[in-house]
């Protein structure tokens, strides 16, 4: 077939062309001098169009968040109690790499331009804090009736979304080379290790009990010939002191 009988190339969805044309005068102009007409001047569209997908220029800049956050929601309500909790948030955490990664280079090219834009800043951290907020209220419906089950469901939830930035930063910082996936695995991997319930030998995390007085019974299920410090750890975690 001659390239003159072949089909134009699609145009990208208007959401998208509002995005690349607002990172491209963003790149040429910056973020403060462009303005919402400017971007729709460039994606030949009307103001309307843009306020039908953004509700400001901020969000223009973070455009997948709303979505990826109605994922991870979904994601935790999908819960059951053989998760184990902790486990749970961090599989819900890599959603949100998932994000970033499928498109590094403008992953790259938003970090770069939020690092210079102070507003952009405080949306960015508006933005994790809600991520932290939906983490934070499934743990403490997962720790509920537990001896400082609130606090240890906050505490939880700060230190994923602390482990998974951590990892997903140094990966922007690196222009986003390697495997982000690596690098979160390996923070959220620390997490876990702290906080995480071990599993009993039937491969189910252990019941912790409820704060009902001083007669509970805590019936704890080990192999025989497991270490006694496992044991104490298993008892601890049991007896919600870990």
């Amino acid at each position: 077939m001659s390239s003159s009988s072949a089909a134009p190339a699609a145009k990208p969805p208007m959401r998208d062309a509002l995005v690349a044309a607002a990172f491209r005068l963003f790149l040429e102009r910056g973020y403060e001098r462009t303005t919402v007409d400017d971007i729709v001047a460039l994606a030949g569209v009307g103001r309307r169009s843009f306020f039908r997908y953004f509700p400001s220029k901020e969000d223009v800049v973070f455009p997948d968040h709303e979505r990826c956050l109605a994922e991870m929601t979904a994601f935790l309500a999908e819960d059951g109690e053989e998760h184990e909790p902790v486990r749970r948030v961090c599989d819900a955490a890599r959603l949100v790499l998932r994000m970033y990664a499928v498109n590094p280079a403008f992953s790259v090219q938003r970090y770069r331009l939020t690092r210079q834009v102070p507003g952009l800043r405080a949306y960015e951290l508006s933005v994790v804090w809600r991520y932290e907020r939906a983490l934070a209220g499934y743990l403490r419906r997962r720790f509920a009736g537990e001896p400082d089950g609130t606090l240890r469901a906050d505490v939880i939830a700060a230190a994923v979304v602390a482990a998974h930035n951590n990892a997903l930063r140094s990966w922007l910082r690196s222009d986003g080379r390697g495997d982000p996936g690596a690098a979160v695995d390996h923070a959220l991997g620390h997490v876990q290790s702290a906080f995480a319930r071990p599993r009993t030998e039937g491969g189910a995390a252990p019941q912790v009990p409820r704060a009902e007085g001083p007669e509970d019974v805590v019936v704890l299920v080990s192999r025989r010939d497991a270490p006694l410090w496992r044991v104490v750890q298993q008892l601890e975690s049991a007896l919600g002191r870990d």
